[in-house]
């Protein structure tokens, strides 16, 4: 893969500073097993990141920075030995070795296996990575977002612009043998505005990116993220008040899939039901949702932002059918959890960085397109409300209560998107609002790259995407009783 100069070169990758290859990994991995683990992996990391600030018509802020390191995982049954070091030197990698190893005593040791080189998938080669690019392209990008945005509208009293940047060389090396490396490039665009009018205020946000490079822009201008933002914050001035009750909801494609993620995918992430803490735990060949929803997630996806060629224990993922036809029909592993469940690992187990192990975690979890056009469903509704933009969340994993607070809203009446809505929350529980879905849209539509994940304190790049979807019913939390 090319990604541009050797400004980022991992010091352990081939012919760096402090170069890996398997005898030294299998020297460490004997080191890590000597008490008596069953398995041990080694994951190095070298992360180059950087970002930009740009607010009130200059530039706030630009930063950069790098981490390295190597963390040591033993594992002896279901405990886990983990221990992590910043340094490559042989002493310290001894040393974290040995520590990881502790959670095992007074066995044999098991044999490690001298790794062979996985050859990962190819969904983000790039002809550069951003941060290998001069700093002033990249000011320019965001002074041209605040210049259109204050174009756009005389009632835009504030932009604020950010440009994010980031190259992560991974190395993982296992005692069953697999050794496999990759470099993950990722970029995040964003633009926030604040229009005012009347004493009224209210902002507006639009942004995007993923594994890719400035070509991003070719499609998704600063002009454009601009337009977005200012029409959001725009039409939302003459928001009213939000009514509450039961009815029906229509979310709109792409951004709508958080929701997915939040409420339905963790408690497919088969940590949770290996524990039995998840509503889905023993539901395998179940009807958990409506016979219209599948739900895949789907590492394949070129260049998005939760895309990856393997996950962080040397597996290539691909896609993993979740739910088929409203069926459970499995969950997202990783090594750990497919072993308790006796089946193959999905490339799913992934961590924030080499301070972390790895978790089952979602890459680009989506919700399937159906048949019906989404004029058709917007139609079906008498009265409701259509959910186009999701703020935060809060998810009870155990039981799949949910709530969400949408960003922008409006209401449905007779059949037509009407009046801008503010203050809007949605109240459910995640299986039985798929099992409410009564339409799907056939534009189905993939997030764009905004959407990090926080698990067990550890934050991830996840995507997101769904067609227009139609739910029977879902509490609305607003203020209007009336």
């Amino acid at each position: 893969m090319s990604t541009g100069s050797v400004l980022y070169k991992a010091p352990f990758a081939l012919g760096g500073a402090s170069e890996i290859d398997a005898q030294l990994a299998a020297k460490l991995l004997e080191i890590a097993l000597s008490r008596g683990g069953d398995y041990a992996d080694l994951f190095f990391e070298y992360r180059a990141a950087g970002g930009f600030a740009f607010e009130e018509s200059m530039l706030k802020s630009a930063s950069r920075g790098v981490s390295m390191g190597l963390g040591v995982r033993v594992q002896r049954g279901d405990a886990t030995g983990y221990a992590y070091v910043e340094q490559l030197d042989w002493d310290a990698m001894k040393r974290a070795a040995e520590t990881a190893g502790q959670i095992a005593a007074g066995a044999s040791p098991s044999r490690v296996i001298v790794a062979k080189t996985v050859i990962p998938a190819r969904r983000y080669e790039l002809p550069n990575v951003t941060i290998d690019l001069p700093g002033e392209g990249k000011r320019a990008l965001l002074e041209r977002a605040a210049q259109a945005a204050h174009a756009a509208d005389k009632r835009v009293t504030k932009v604020e612009a950010s440009f994010s940047e980031e190259i992560r060389e991974i190395l993982i090396v296992t005692s069953e043998g697999r050794m496999a490396r990759d470099s993950q490039p990722m970029l995040r665009f964003g633009v926030r505005v604040i229009a005012e009018q009347n004493g009224k205020r209210q902002d507006g946000s639009s942004g995007g990116g993923g594994r890719m490079s400035l070509d991003y822009f070719d499609s998704h201008s600063p002009e454009w993220h601009a337009k977005e933002a200012v029409g959001q914050a725009i039409r939302m001035l003459d928001a009213r008040e939000a009514p509450a009750g039961t009815m029906e909801v229509v979310l709109a494609p792409g951004d709508s899939g958080i929701l997915l993620h939040e409420a339905v995918g963790h408690g497919l992430e088969a940590d949770f039901n290996r524990k039995g803490t998840s509503n889905y735990t023993g539901q395998v060949g179940k009807q958990v949702a409506s016979s219209l929803c599948t739900v895949v997630d789907d590492a394949r996806l070129v260049s998005g932002r939760g895309t990856i060629n393997i996950d962080d224990e040397g597996f290539v993922p691909e896609a993993t059918t979740l739910i088929e036809r409203g069926e459970l029909r499995g969950y997202m592993h990783d090594r750990h959890s497919a072993k308790h469940f006796g089946r193959a690992p999905s490339g799913n187990g992934r961590r924030e960085s080499f301070a972390s192990a790895p978790l089952p975690r979602m890459t680009n979890t989506i919700l399937l397109a159906g048949d019906s056009s989404p004029e058709e469903i917007v139609r079906s509704v008498k009265r409701g409300i259509f959910a186009k933009k999701f703020g935060g969340g809060q998810v009870d994993i155990a039981n799949g209560d949910f709530v969400f607070s949408l960003t922008e809203s409006y209401l449905i009446e007779d059949g037509k998107i009407t009046a801008p809505l503010k203050g809007v929350n949605l109240i459910g529980n995640g299986p039985e609002a798929m099992r409410k879905v009564t339409m799907l849209g056939n534009d189905l539509e993939i997030s764009d790259g905004v959407w990090t994940c926080g698990k067990d304190g550890q934050s991830v790049p996840v995507g997101v995407g769904c067609p227009t979807i139609k739910m029977a019913a879902i509490t609305v939390g607003g203020t209007n009783v009336g």
